[in-house]
């Protein structure tokens, strides 16, 4: 626990800014913050990584999603550590809930990869190509980090309830569990395993990703 208070995960959110539904993570306010209770982040990290152990086990992916700016370097870190696929960029909608056509865009990405690494592309003009190497640039950008999923995962992990709010809804609709770091201002009714936790600065969020790292290694 101490080192969870150095990496500063028991810092929430002003006041004001509390959504009712964290308060029984809530531990004090002090100084106009809500502190969260560290003891059921102990408690509720340990049920979350069992169940991400478990979808290991089952021979099943799990999808980190991340796409707020101080998570995306550590969120494709901790997905290629552990050899699971990721979201960094805008969530596509339709990732889940129309598979069929994000994995059809996925196989035309890697057949436009492997047409630019052969050189099959100099059959078209150069601005042509020009074109076609952007699109591949653009769609790398959107889809590589799922290029390897070719089911639905066991999991999706969240790093961010508010600012990742569609992929939670299209996970709850093709019933994938959620696991998520919820700080003290979102609402945890979508998430499956709530992981109390300041999601906001980089030392709370490389420390909790560690952990979840360590446990999938």
């Amino acid at each position: 626990m101490a080192s969870l208070l150095k990496a500063g995960v028991h810092f929430g959110h002003q006041k004001s800014r509390r959504n009712p539904k964290m308060d029984d993570y809530i531990y004090i306010t002090r100084n106009n913050i809500n502190i969260i209770d560290l003891a059921k982040t102990v408690e509720l990290t340990k049920e979350a990584l069992d169940f991400l152990t478990s979808v290991k086990k089952s021979g099943k992916q799990i999808l980190f999603v991340g796409t707020k700016k101080q998570a995306r370097d550590l969120i494709i870190d901790i997905a290629e550590y552990t050899g699971n696929p990721f979201v960094v960029e805008r969530w596509l909608g339709g990732t889940f809930t129309n598979f069929g056509n994000i994995r059809r865009r996925v196989r035309y990405m890697i057949r436009l990869r492997d047409q630019i690494a052969k050189g099959e592309l100099k059959k078209y003009t150069k601005f042509e190509q020009m074109k076609k190497v952007e699109e591949a640039e653009k769609l790398d950008r959107r889809m590589g980090g799922i290029a390897e999923m070719r089911e639905m995962p066991g999991a999706i992990f969240v790093t961010d309830v508010i600012a990742d709010n569609l992929a939670i809804r299209e996970a709850q609709k093709m019933n994938v569990p959620v696991v998520a770091l919820v700080d003290t201002n979102v609402d945890p009714e979508g998430v499956t395993y709530p992981i109390p936790a300041n999601d906001d600065a980089v030392s709370s969020l490389a420390i909790m990703l560690a952990h979840v790292c360590k446990a999938l290694r």
